[in-house]
């Protein structure tokens, strides 16, 4: 697959699925936006890939219209054209629904739904006018399946779900496809944080997953890159789920010790 002369805008891109995308767009090829809300640590990966191919950083808070604004528009500044909108940017928070509070329902929505929202359109307006382009949304398994812990964050990947569809059908006509991915359990730096303070919880998941193992933020990138290239020509409005085998199945498997 070749990305060469695309020119991609990442949310989220710092760390985790994000910069795993960014490294491999940049490894296929393409020119990369990188726009996150952490700058140390956008800045530090848009300074690695750019000893590889070119990489920009923009700090940006998706859930602020003028912000996502800002950054397409630096982003057509400095390469020009814009083909490709990976919106990955998301945060959690769990709690008990009878214990969640409003702003925190609020403030995981806005930057979950919202945010795909104001940079997917964002985007899909400067694709338009160009003749066509691709957009990838983030979902997740927890679109389908959920714990009673995160209500949040399964509500917005629901949400993503449906914002893919509607969006893939009102831009066809412009040429500009939407799909999304459902990653299942990644191997984030995040997650390795959350296993580490809780050792259960990798048998938990493994047990859950046919294929015992967790995924690679690579695997997921990967997807990212086919979504992006030529040779999903004809997919549109669907998510593709990665998540070993999860989802279908209705009971737990062995797992190695």
């Amino acid at each position: 697959m070749d990305l060469a002369d695309k020119v991609a805008i990442i949310s989220g891109a710092s760390q985790g699925i994000g910069a795993a995308i960014a490294r491999r767009y940049v490894a296929y090829g393409a020119k990369v936006a990188i726009i996150d809300v952490n700058v140390a640590k956008g800045e530090e990966l848009a300074t690695e890939l750019s000893e590889q191919g070119e990489c920009l950083f923009i700090a940006c808070d998706v859930s602020d219209a003028r912000d996502v604004n800002n950054a397409v528009e630096k982003t057509l500044a400095t390469f020009g054209k814009l083909d490709i909108a990976v919106c990955n940017a998301g945060i959690n928070h769990s709690a008990a629904f009878l214990d969640l509070a409003e702003e925190d329902f609020d403030r995981v929505l806005r930057v979950n739904l919202k945010g795909p929202f104001l940079l997917g359109q964002a985007a899909a307006r400067v694709m338009a006018g160009q003749g066509g382009g691709s957009i990838i949304n983030m979902s997740s398994i927890n679109a389908i399946v959920c714990s009673p812990g995160i209500v949040p964050y399964a509500v917005s990947k629901g949400g993503m779900n449906q914002l893919t569809r509607v969006m893939a059908l009102g831009l066809a006509p412009s040429n500009i496809r939407v799909n999304a991915i459902g990653p299942g359990s990644i191997e984030t730096e995040l997650l390795r944080d959350i296993m580490q303070a809780n050792p259960d919880m990798r048998h938990g998941m493994l047990s859950r997953t046919p294929m015992g193992r967790l995924g690679q933020p690579e695997e997921i990138a990967e997807i990212a890159v086919f979504l992006a290239s030529p040779m999903a020509s004809y997919i549109t409005g669907q998510v593709i789920y990665a998540d070993g085998g999860r989802l279908p199945l209705a009971y737990n498997v062995p797992v190695a010790s």
